[in-house]
């Protein structure tokens, strides 16, 4: 008996959209064939929905509906839009590569500042020769997705040894209303290089815009690295992004996110600590409002023994918002002295706020010392009757005890400039909601 399987409008319209995409987009040959292996993966899977365990509470095929087109490759008044973007978001003394609507805006990036230690390439450029970027270990349709479409992003890789006193920071910029970005990026840090890289994603006067960003990311042995992500899209913007980290032995990985955006976003990522002594920090914050929905979903993965984890995550939650945090441990049967660690809180604003949080462990190890806890609840009556009778009003005595919430997240950066642009940025949402 032949079977046909019926496509819903999205994925026709996916279908229709790579189909005309497919001969701009770059990439040599075995490209191209990864490019349509990727999408043929797509296609068997379909956006994800709540029947799938680890969307349950993402449901995209009910939240998105459809996948918008590629957008056109920006012109004069879309940079000169980006450029004021990029002013308004830039990081002092930072060392800026610009992504605008998902391409490689030369002119808007500093490439001649990067030192010698640190080598830039497009992926663009790289998938002229190799193939190798868009072949990802994973049966996520999301995932699938971003590599048959990915446009552009940069490859870094930074020396052994290098020691970069300046953060290089990735600016997604959106101009184009209605379109979609795909983009993926690479960075690999040498054995014993100390780096710091922000990523931070921005929009002009676009509207109902769509972002599909993967990261890979290698850290050598002995390797110090802060990696710093600030989720701040129109708040009618559809935000996902992927996350390969691979960490080497004796390594300090920091990673903080930070997501004041977007009416769907999910930052899922996959961190495997694959060498012994190393040392994991991971944090968070969601602030959000209206009917926003942030999604914070990772797999920490203990492979190897003396390794140790810290997971921090906050959510603040207003109006009829909605915050998913799911996060797994795994220690495999070999990690033995395993230290890991995760704790998230929510604080709902509202009657009507919604928070979903799913910690885990997968413990397949004897001698480890795991544990995880989650928590949510409004805002202390005590505390805020305390701060209204000395003279506060009631929204600045809410503005403190948010900010003292998430501090705890916050106070992980180790950078201090980096760490008060955080603090600022917290602020501003702050006095945009009183």
């Amino acid at each position: 008996m032949n079977v046909a399987v019926a496509k819903t409008g999205s994925r026709r319209a996916v279908s229709d959209l790579f189909a005309s995409a497919e001969g701009r987009l770059p990439g040599s040959p075995d490209v191209i064939a990864a490019r349509r292996e990727a999408f043929e993966s797509y296609e068997r899977l379909g956006l994800p929905h709540r029947r799938i365990e680890e969307w349950k509470y993402t449901d995209l095929r009910a939240l998105v509906g459809e996948v918008l087109p590629l957008a056109a490759a920006p012109d004069a008044a879309a940079s000169k839009r980006a450029a004021e973007a990029v002013k308004a978001h830039a990081i002092a003394g930072a060392c800026k590569l610009v992504l605008v609507d998902g391409v490689f805006a030369a002119d808007l990036s500093d490439v001649k500042a990067l030192v010698a230690e640190a080598s830039f390439k497009t992926l663009r450029e790289t998938l002229e020769k190799d193939a190798g970027l868009l072949k990802t270990a994973s049966t996520d349709a999301v995932i699938a997705l971003n590599a048959a479409l990915a446009t552009d992003g940069v490859v870094l890789s930074i020396a052994d040894g290098a020691q970069l006193s300046a953060p290089i920071q990735i600016i997604h910029v959106a101009t184009a209303a209605s379109t979609s970005a795909y983009t993926r990026s690479q960075v690999v840090v040498g054995k014993g290089a100390r780096v710091t890289i922000v990523e931070t994603f921005v929009a002009t006067e676009a509207e109902a815009y769509q972002v599909n960003d993967a990261v890979i990311v290698s850290v050598g042995d002995n390797a110090d690295v802060a990696h710093v992500r600030l989720m701040d899209d129109a708040p009618d913007a559809v935000n996902i992004t992927s996350q390969f980290v691979t960490i080497g032995a004796n390594v300090k990985f920091n990673f903080f996110n930070m997501t004041t955006g977007a009416a769907v976003s999910r930052l899922q990522g996959f961190i495997t600590l694959a060498g012994e002594g190393s040392e994991l920090s991971v944090n968070g914050v969601n602030l959000l409002k209206k009917t926003e929905h942030g999604d914070t979903t990772l797999v920490v993965d203990h492979a190897v023994p003396n390794c140790v984890s810290r997971e921090i995550f906050r959510a603040v939650i207003d109006d009829r918002a909605h915050s998913v945090f799911q996060g797994r441990i795994i220690v495999r049967p070999d990690a033995q002295k395993t230290d890991g660690k995760m704790m998230t809180r929510a604080l709902l604003l509202s009657d009507e706020a919604e928070a979903d949080n799913k910690p885990e462990l997968e413990i397949f190890a004897d001698d480890v010392s795991c544990g995880h806890g989650a928590t949510a609840g409004a805002l202390d009556d005590s505390l805020l009757f305390y701060l209204k009778a000395r003279g506060l009003p009631e929204k600045q005595a809410q503005a403190l005890l948010i900010q003292a919430f998430v501090g705890e997240a916050i106070e992980q950066i180790a950078d201090d400039s980096l760490r008060e642009h955080v603090i600022g940025i917290a602020e501003r949402w702050l006095e945009q909601r009183s």
